[in-house]
């Protein structure tokens, strides 16, 4: 199953391409904010890599760095991304892998900048062999990371001042949000599915500190104490209903079908607290595995879950 794979694939490293959902409207309450494009004296340097001249000809073959190159305005300099930046509906989609990159055909779209999520098949070498600038940008760890990431491709892009404005825009959304929900006196406890298999996340992934910004306690961590399975660790169904969480969250809503009514219905977990409280809540999948400007949805969704149940 391809969320097994892409579970493992996170575990071993850090990558995590998204759900294979559909895509949505241009833009989200996230989109690209109304700022000036800042002027960027080329050349620029972020780590290792040197641009000479504002990159024209981009390909994106990650879908998280899609949505932040068109957040921060560079959208127009996008030719290619690949085939699973469904988001915005306006990103020009192609056939190209993030998984399985082909240097040959990412070389056919002419591009000055390539931007992956990881070094697969040694890619950025044969890209290298080729002249074509590679600026990876590894799935985040935490907000810093993406925060971070945004600013990169700002200044690489030469729309610095855009990403800067799309940092503060959603580190203000964010603490908002966040604040907006009443203290508990007990916390809750959370599982978070990312697929029917019971793969889920613990405490020390992104997705586990979204879920501490609200003070919520993880069920996986216990499957998982010491990192060892790279923060995914796949549950047995015995032990989540003995775990007994309050709350569950669904990453697998669109890719596997799975919703309140599908939990509900598997054998012995009738007696788990999420389930007879109806506290079961599904996720846009792609919004959940896309670390970038839409991490604000990520938290209002999470935010909204907490607040309709009974403190």
């Amino acid at each position: 199953m391809k969320r097994v794979f892409i579970a493992v694939a996170t575990a071993a490293t850090l990558l995590f391409a998204g759900g294979c959902g559909g895509g949505n409207d241009e833009k989200s309450d996230t989109g690209a904010p109304s700022a000036t494009a800042s002027a960027v004296a080329y050349p620029v340097t972020v780590g290792d890599l040197t641009l000479d001249a504002q990159p024209k000809r981009i390909v994106s073959l990650t879908p998280t760095a899609t949505e932040m190159l068109f957040a921060i305005g560079a959208g127009p300099q996008v030719v290619a991304v690949d085939d699973q930046s469904n988001y915005p509906d306006n990103a020009p989609k192609t056939d190209l892998s993030g998984f399985k990159p082909n240097a040959e055909a990412i070389a056919a779209k002419n591009p000055d900048l390539v931007v992956l999520s990881n070094d697969t098949d040694k890619i950025v070498d044969q890209l290298g062999k080729l002249k074509i600038p590679v600026f990876l940008t590894p799935a985040a760890t935490s907000m810093d990371d993406t925060y971070s990431e945004i600013s990169e491709l700002g200044t690489l892009t030469g729309h610095l001042a855009e990403s800067e404005a799309l940092r503060q825009q959603m580190t203000t959304q964010i603490d908002k949000i966040v604040k907006g929900v009443p203290a508990r006196t007990k916390p809750l406890s959370y599982y978070y599915e990312l697929d029917p298999t019971f793969y889920s996340v613990t405490s020390k992934t992104f997705i586990g500190s979204i879920f501490s910004l609200f003070g919520m306690t993880n069920v996986a961590d216990a499957a998982d104490p010491d990192g060892a399975k790279g923060g995914y660790p796949q549950l047995s169904q015995e032990a989540l209903i003995k775990a007994n969480p309050d709350t569950i969250f669904l990453a697998d809503s669109r890719c596997c079908q799975q919703s309140a009514q599908t939990v509900s219905a598997r054998s012995g977990w009738q007696t788990v607290t999420a389930v007879k409280a109806k506290q079961i809540y599904a996720l846009d999948d792609d919004i959940a595995s896309r670390w970038g400007p839409r991490t604000v949805d990520l938290v209002q969704s999470v935010a909204d879950a907490v607040a309709k149940v009974p403190a």
